[in-house]
């Protein structure tokens, strides 16, 4: 399954779907009624690999925030997500599948990935952290 599937787009701002042909996943664009596939995991690998870049450039924010939606705040389970922070890697990532609710909770934050017509990232528009975690 396409990783990022319902939050890529073209240039345009036009939705591009997701099929799955023999077991392989494809982003498809529509060039003016001509339906172009244009595999998703080189697409899907270039995102993830920027998203644990971040993560791995700011651990102790990450976890924090990953405890706080967790409601847990106590020791075994800060060891437990700051050693999947450590431990984390592309491969394990790419072989999964976002959940729908979680692709869902990305759009509502206006997450996109922008490719061009052959398939070529863009941009990536990704919601800012607050600069303040504190409960307000």
């Amino acid at each position: 399954m396409a990783f990022f599937e319902g939050l890529v787009e073209t240039e345009d701002g036009v939705p591009v779907a997701a099929v799955h042909i023999g077991g392989e996943s494809f982003y498809v664009i529509d060039d003016q009624g001509f339906r172009r596939h244009v595999d998703a995991q080189p697409i899907d690998r270039a995102v993830l690999a920027q998203f644990l870049e971040q993560l791995q450039e700011h651990p102790d924010e990450a976890s924090a925030a990953m405890l706080r939606m967790m409601g847990q705040d106590d020791l075994f389970t800060k060891a437990m997500v700051d050693s999947t922070i450590r431990n984390i890697n592309l491969d394990q990532i790419a072989g999964q599948s976002l959940p729908p609710e979680a692709r869902q909770w990305l759009g509502m934050l206006g997450f996109r990935i922008v490719i061009d017509l052959h398939g070529e990232i863009l941009r990536v528009d990704m919601p800012a952290a607050p600069e303040d975690w504190s409960e307000e």
